[in-house]
């Protein structure tokens, strides 16, 4: 089964992992350009019209997903924790939520969606909705989904991989006038996202998604670069007079298999992680002594991507699959007890 389902950009943040979305908006911005011989005249540029509402696009069936109908429903492997349970609508939609980013404190959460998970990346990048929605902890429940604008309007782009600290929000990005998947920053100001950058990583580290931690000091992310154990490791990059220095894998983690979707607790103590082992799960390492420990089974049955508030709570996505064939993913949330 493939653990790592095409439909996501938040998961093709690796210099190997390929997809169609960029001949796609080559073809679009050809198109856009015209013949270079014969200008046509100036005008004006036309509004960008609304964008639909983003369940507007949600195929009609089959319809939400209950946990009751889950075929592999994820389960707690610890003692430490609840088992999870999906979060409420209007986060959870019939549609896809994925790759959540809570803040520390627990009431402003981000989320990765798009409306038809069987969608390619190529129609997915012209289809208005797909891309990052934040909410906010609004009496006991979640706010309405606002979406986070990267991109100036009227232009493509294919926005994923969100991690948030303080006011700068990192993300990778197919867009135009940029080739391939690339990392960006944006700062929050006046209420809005802007000044969006490209990261000046070394192409060489070949950074997939990626967490820092709260000092800034420490570069977490996943690759497929030379030197790891498996198909994908966990480095680490510390950064030196304001330079990110070369990565060091994190072999106490490691299996023959894959290893990713780092997230670094706010204290620093926890490395939780994403491991296949014929389906997602989520492992976490201890630093006992300056050094991480073996890791340890947290969560099962398609659990991956952690992300925590400081309370220690674990929000994750959950892709509900049937006869081998992805439905639908949601955003859960396991309670420590």
């Amino acid at each position: 089964m493939d653990i790592y389902p095409k439909w996501r950009i938040s998961m093709r943040c690796q210099k190997n992992l390929r997809y169609s979305v960029f001949i796609f908006i080559l073809l679009a911005l050809t198109l856009a350009c015209g013949d270079a011989e014969t200008p046509a005249p100036a005008s004006p540029p036309a509004p960008a019209p609304p964008a639909p509402d983003r369940e507007s696009l949600i195929p009609p069936a089959p319809g939400k997903i209950t946990p009751g109908e889950d075929v592999y429903p994820p389960r707690s492997e610890s003692a430490e924790y609840d088992d999870p349970v999906p979060l409420p609508y209007p986060v959870n939609t019939a549609g896809g939520e994925d790759s959540a980013f809570i803040m520390p404190d627990g009431n402003t959460l981000y989320v990765w969606f798009t409306p038809d998970v069987s969608i390619p990346a190529e129609k997915q990048v012209a289809d208005g909705v797909t891309g990052i929605y934040v909410f906010h902890k609004s009496n006991g429940g979640w706010s309405a989904a606002e979406r986070v604008m990267l991109q100036d309007p009227g232009k493509l782009a294919l926005d994923g991989c969100q991690f948030i600290q303080n006011d700068v929000i990192w993300f990778c990005s197919a867009r135009e006038g940029y080739i391939g998947i690339n990392w960006f920053t944006a700062e929050f100001e006046d209420g809005e996202w802007t000044n969006w950058q490209i990261v000046d990583f070394n192409p060489d580290y070949e950074v997939g998604e990626l967490h820092i931690t709260a000092d800034g000091n420490e570069l977490y992310f996943h690759s497929s670069r030379p030197g790891g154990k498996g198909e994908l490791d966990i480095w680490v990059s510390n950064k030196v007079d304001g330079e990110w220095q070369e990565p060091v894998n994190i072999e106490a983690v490691h299996s023959p298999t894959n290893e990713g979707w780092p997230f670094v607790t706010e204290d620093g103590s926890e490395l939780w992680f994403l491991r296949s082992a014929g389906g997602p799960e989520l492992w976490r390492s201890k630093k006992i002594n300056g050094e991480w420990s073996a890791p340890e089974k947290m969560f099962s049955n398609f659990a991956g991507e952690a992300s925590l508030d400081r309370d220690g709570n674990v929000y994750f996505t959950h892709h509900f699959y049937k006869d081998n064939v992805m439905l639908e993913a949601d955003i859960y949330v396991a309670r420590k007890r």
